[in-house]
């Protein structure tokens, strides 16, 4: 009994000691291992998106100065995406007024999105891509499918691949399954889906990001059947989207009011940030929209949580390593040098011996009559030459040619 009770007090003080030795290697591994893996884990939400470049298509598909807030939301979308690195060839901007230079605006050159005139969205570069009568439902339809005339410059097209994520945002007036284009015509929920499914099938998109700021907004992404896209809207169906920040200086509303707290949100995003769409979603609550966002992403791969807001409101240049050896010390090879040799010959030739005088002297012979000969041609030219088989002199044949050249000008009366 004392035998064992020994061993087991010998098993129990190894085990022990064992223990702590694993307790304090756990300690010193730790640390390294936690920092591991949040490498691992950056790494993977930096290469998780799979997208190399960004684009933007902004429109705004309202006319005249009632609607001057729809023309602001859209330049302070193109504002933000700007700020975050999306440069003006990646954006195709779709504005269907010009309200910086209506004659209605107390100060031209000027599109406020903030009341007592704090913040200037239009900007001293703004590009404009489409404007006025140039915003339809085709050109806009166009434009995402790519099917344009081949004359359009390239500042007016969608550039985009299968390695580009995307931002659309619209806003305007639409009712339950449609949004109106300046009053006149209208773009359909279903036409729209059919648009972005031409683009999946076409690889003209990664990932796409559908935003639209318009009353009963949710209506439009219903039909979106395509993959990764990812959608949000300022009302749900049967809701209006209202407007905010009204101007008495300016005697309109400023801006909508989801457009408005998205701004605001923007503007504390930075290129290197980490905020992702979930952040996004709660941009505008009931309590400040008074219409329901909503927001759809079923169709969409990747958790929202994991997706950045910079995924598609910036452009941020991605790193990807290759396992391949380039040789930068090699001399480089310039394409002359690979070309070969061909000799070449000279031969002294004169203008007269390349000229073909007699084919040509018989060739006008049937196309010119006599009388035709002797009112055009030069007093010392003899057609008699012309049905030999030998050419006149020289000084003839000159003759002959500037004389036949003078009756082809319609005003050398022959």
């Amino acid at each position: 009994m004392g035998t064992a009770g020994v061993s087991a007090s010998c098993i129990n003080m190894a085990s022990c000691s064992s223990l702590k030795i694993l307790t304090l290697l756990s300690l010193f591994l730790s640390p390294t291992i936690v920092e591991t893996n949040n490498i691992e884990a950056k790494a993977g939400q930096f290469f998780s998106s799979g997208h190399t470049n960004n684009w933007a298509v902004l429109v705004c598909t309202s006319r005249f100065w009632f609607n001057y807030r729809h023309v602001a939301n859209t330049l302070s979308v193109y504002r933000s995406v700007k700020r975050l690195g999306i440069p003006d060839s990646h954006i195709v901007l779709m504005l269907a007024d010009d309200m910086a230079c209506n004659h209605r605006n107390p100060k031209p050159a000027t599109v406020f999105s903030h009341k007592n005139m704090e913040l200037n969205v239009y900007g001293d570069d703004v590009e404009v891509d489409y404007r006025g009568y140039e915003v339809t439902v085709e050109n806009f339809l166009r434009v995402l499918t790519g099917r344009l005339p081949p004359s359009t410059p390239r500042s007016k097209r969608l550039l985009s691949d299968d390695r580009s994520n995307i931002l659309i945002y619209l806003t305007g007036h639409g009712g339950n399954g449609f949004l109106k284009f300046q009053d006149s015509e209208e773009i359909s929920n279903v036409e729209l889906a059919d648009a972005f499914e031409q683009m999946w099938t076409k690889r003209r998109y990664n990932e796409l990001l559908f935003i639209i700021d318009t009353c009963q907004g949710a209506s439009m992404y219903e039909r979106f059947y395509s993959p990764n896209i990812m959608a949000l809207a300022s009302s749900q169906v049967g809701e209006d989207s209202l407007s905010h920040q009204p101007d008495l200086a300016i005697g309109v509303h400023l801006m909508d009011r989801y457009t408005f707290y998205l701004l605001e949100f923007l503007e504390d995003i930075h290129p290197s940030s980490t905020t992702n769409m979930k952040d996004l979603f709660k941009v505008c609550p009931k309590s400040q929209c008074v219409s329901t966002p909503g927001h759809r992403t079923d169709l969409f791969l990747r958790d929202p949580g994991s997706v950045l807001i910079t995924d598609f409101f910036g452009s941020v240049r991605k790193v990807e390593i290759t396992t391949d050896t380039i040789n930068l010390t090699a001399p480089m090879v310039h394409l002359e040098d690979t070309r070969p040799v061909r000799e070449l010959r000279t031969e002294i030739q004169t203008y007269m011996d390349q000229l073909p005088v007699a084919e040509i002297i018989h060739q006008v012979k049937h196309t010119h009559t006599t009388n035709d000969n002797n009112r055009c041609l030069s007093p010392d030219f003899n057609p008699v030459h012309t049905s030999g088989l030998t050419p006149p002199p020289k000084h003839q044949v000159v003759a002959f040619l500037v004389a036949d050249w003078c009756c082809l000008l319609p005003t050398s009366g022959c």
